[in-house]
């Protein structure tokens, strides 16, 4: 049974990105949880491409309209949108309304059709740069957590071969600390040691 969490009120230290209701409850649930399924993977990896240039709150307020916009993160739907799909999708102001960002989520979708029938799994795909184990950082503070490793170079790279775009190194690291394959947690964050030898 996982630990219960704190009230946001309750006075344990947190990551000092943790500010405001959205961003805490985020922290507290998500951040750096591992995640060992596909289609959340793949939500994950499009909200992050959907972030780049923008503050992840933007995101994180708009993503109930993202999963209402894009089928719930339905790869096989969103691989065969077309142009009134993305015209509709440009119309919609509940999302970042990118023409590049959403071409890139089509195209992402195909490429990740594609992975998943060669590994059988995007998961499988996608821990492997990490050996299938969350690397366990011990950050002291937040100035020491790095914006890209090389491992989320490696994915990037090959990411970007197989036909995935906005999966640079810095948002791809991104993705590994949401999905939880880098604990990156400060040491004294209460749930830097919760996190710890969690692996899914």
């Amino acid at each position: 049974m996982s630990e219960p969490l704190p009230e946001p009120d309750a006075g344990v230290f947190r990551c000092p990105w943790a500010k405001g209701e959205a961003y805490v409850d985020y922290h507290d649930r998500e951040w750096g949880v591992p995640i060992h399924d596909d289609r959340l993977l793949f939500e994950y990896l499009l909200l992050e491409g959907a972030q780049a240039g923008l503050s992840w709150i933007t995101i994180l307020n708009k993503r109930e309209n993202y999963r209402e916009a894009f089928d719930r993160f339905d790869p096989e739907r969103i691989a065969l949108y077309g142009p009134a799909e993305q015209e509709r999708l440009l119309g919609n102001a509940g999302i970042v309304r990118n023409r590049l960002k959403i071409a890139s989520a089509i195209d992402n979708a195909k490429a990740y059709l594609a992975v998943r029938e060669e590994f059988d799994s995007f998961d499988h795909f996608l821990w492997s740069f990490v050996a299938h184990e969350p690397i366990q950082n011990v950050w002291q503070s937040h100035a020491e957590v790095p914006a890209q490793t090389a491992e989320s170079a490696r994915m990037s790279k090959e990411l970007k071969r197989r036909g995935f775009r906005f999966v640079g190194s810095t948002i791809c690291y991104a993705f590994m600390q949401a999905v939880g394959m880098v604990n990156d947690h400060l040491v004294a964050c209460f749930r830097h040691r919760q996190l710890q030898g969690k692996t899914k």
